[in-house]
């Protein structure tokens, strides 16, 4: 009905009221709809897989790791996954209810009412990232953790080292994978890749933090982190880019390619 001309009986009889009697509005509305729903799909499939693969982390780590000269052997101590979760969910999940509608956003079938959130795109995504990041990242811990004992490193120095490395590989791996949130079947690019300001100065800033975290001796006293060369940077990365690679393969995959859509 017509909320400025429309009759009294009509607007008591209809299910929608235009405020401004322009039927353009209902457009505009369903456009918002379908970004806030998208931004919120969005979201879920950047939270639960990296929240999930802290927690899969540790829980390998306390079923499996010993404890070797009273120390405890884990690929990241409470602080330090403190302190991940406090850049990652402020500069990089929020960011994310910024983003804009994708170009086809109004070509799509509309979905059911009882349509779940957690749909199969985000339970695939969940659990593909959580194995993929919480496996790569206990490998490298312990890959770096090993060689540092074999160089003869003092093992307080070793496991600092191999524990830094793994929140490095950690940020670098949600950095990426945030982009790959950003859109469902079509490319990052279509979407605009300067399109959302918030998420790139949030991904600077989740950078600027990280190396304070790395080579500030406040934030290495604070978070038992030690400084990292070049080469430890290289790998972090490696591991990162190559657990973002596969994601990339696996969604050229028809079963991908089906949940997308």
């Amino acid at each position: 009905a017509m909320g400025i001309k429309g009759t009294s009986v009509a607007k008591e009889a209809s299910d929608m009221i235009l405020a401004d009697d322009n039927f353009a509005s209902i457009e505009a509305a369903i456009k918002e709809g379908r970004r806030v729903y998208d931004n919120l799909i969005k979201s879920l499939t950047f939270i639960l897989p990296t929240s999930l693969g802290q927690s899969f982390i540790v829980f390998i780590a306390i079923l499996f790791f010993p404890v070797r000269e009273g120390v405890f052997l884990h690929p990241m101590q409470p602080v330090q996954i403190l302190w991940v979760n406090l850049i990652v969910a402020v500069a990089l999940a929020l960011p994310l209810a910024f983003e804009r509608q994708a170009p086809d956003i109004m070509k799509r079938i509309p979905k059911k009412k009882s349509a779940p959130v957690l749909n199969k795109l985000v339970i695939f995504r969940t659990i593909t990232i959580t194995l993929l990041m919480s496996l790569g990242t206990i490998g490298l811990f312990l890959w770096q953790y090993h060689s540092g004992i074999l160089k003869g490193i003092p093992e307080e120095i070793s496991i600092s080292k191999a524990q830094t490395m793994s929140v490095t590989a950690i940020i670098l791996f949600q950095i990426l994978y945030l982009f790959r949130c950003r859109y469902f079947v079509s490319s990052v690019f279509c979407v605009g890749f300067f399109s959302n300001v918030h998420l790139l100065i949030g991904v600077l800033f989740v950078l600027f933090a990280q190396i304070s975290f790395v080579y500030f001796p406040v934030m290495n006293h604070f978070f038992h982190s030690s400084s990292l060369d070049l080469m430890s940077w290289g790998i972090s990365l490696a591991v990162s880019v190559t657990i973002f690679s596969f994601v990339i393969l696996n969604n050229f995959l028809k079963n991908v390619q089906h949940l997308d859509q």
